[in-house]
């Protein structure tokens, strides 16, 4: 018997926002996320309806098959999404959805996991990516069972700190069926264990500096901290990208491979490559592509 906080129930039993959106008006549009399989256990139909002028979430429903906590967890999301816009939604996590339903069972994390894919999903289908073109959908299959590849595992450890292969489990199914896997996901674990290592011993040299940059040891470290943390990542997801000039605390960077023309290019910058640059070296530096 799973231990159920009172909310989880709630939503349970008297779920928000539940089934499809039909009425449609000019200047509003109205996109589908789905993620999931009938046949794995879980899927999720998530429907945003979107005010194209403000670029606001006007309305969110979901449409599931699975347990409670799945019930839960879309209509948690769907409470979360009203009155965001686009660029706000991509922000949400799946720890948020937990967050909002006071906890769930890590045994069935997997739940928010979903519906965090299935709002990235929808938000791709508004911004008109294919889906086949998401970065989880190339990579190599870890987990056979469930088409789950090692972009996406890694995305999860990264995402909630995970540290087993049962965690892995929990998040997202992987090795949950024949447990073949098992080996390949505890490799993928060293594997992002070492980077982390190699991170803190980059941000431990970056706290051993003098106070003050000269504009010399400022661009070093910049070019230190892309090489080291920021390009491995990229990569990874078929992009890339080039330290181009600093003026000042502006970072100019070219992007590349697939970060080049992305629509989450944006994202991107201010994400993975700012934020990162910020807690590492100075928080006012920005970037900006060129």
């Amino acid at each position: 018997m799973w231990d159920y906080t009172e909310k989880v129930m709630e939503y349970f039993h008297h779920p928000r926002n539940q089934g499809a959106i039909t009425e449609q008006k000019e200047g509003e549009k109205i996109v589908t996320g789905e993620v999931g399989s009938i046949a794995c256990g879980d899927a999720l139909k998530l429907h945003l309806k979107i005010d194209e002028a403000t670029k606001t979430i006007a309305e969110a429903t979901f449409q599931t098959f699975g347990c409670a906590s799945a019930i839960a967890s879309s209509s948690a999301l769907t409470e979360l999404l009203k009155g965001k816009t686009v660029e706000e939604a991509l922000n949400v996590t799946n720890h948020e959805i937990t967050e909002f339903l006071g906890g769930l069972p890590e045994e069935k994390m997997h739940c928010s996991v979903m519906g965090q894919e299935a709002l990235e999903a929808a938000i791709y289908n508004y911004k008109g990516i294919p889906l086949d073109n998401h970065e989880e959908s190339e990579g190599n299959i870890i987990c056979s069972c469930f088409g789950i590849s090692d972009t996406k595992i890694k995305r999860v450890i990264r995402d909630n700190k995970i540290t087993t292969a049962e965690q892995v489990t929990n998040y997202v199914k992987a090795g949950g069926g024949c447990s073949t896997c098992l080996p390949e996901i505890d490799d993928i674990l060293a594997e992002i264990a070492t980077e982390e290592e190699k991170s803190l011993e980059v941000a431990n040299k970056i706290r051993t500096q003098p106070a003050v940059l000269t504009n010399l040891q400022k661009i070093n470290l910049i070019q230190q901290v892309i090489t080291e943390q920021i390009r491995p990542i990229l990569i990874e997801d078929g992009g890339d990208l080039e330290l181009f000039d600093v003026e000042g605390d502006v970072v100019k960077v070219i992007l590349k491979g697939a970060c080049d023309g992305c629509a989450s290019s944006t994202e991107t910058l201010k994400n993975a490559i700012e934020n990162t640059l910020q807690e590492a070296i100075l928080p006012t530096l920005t970037v900006e592509a060129v």
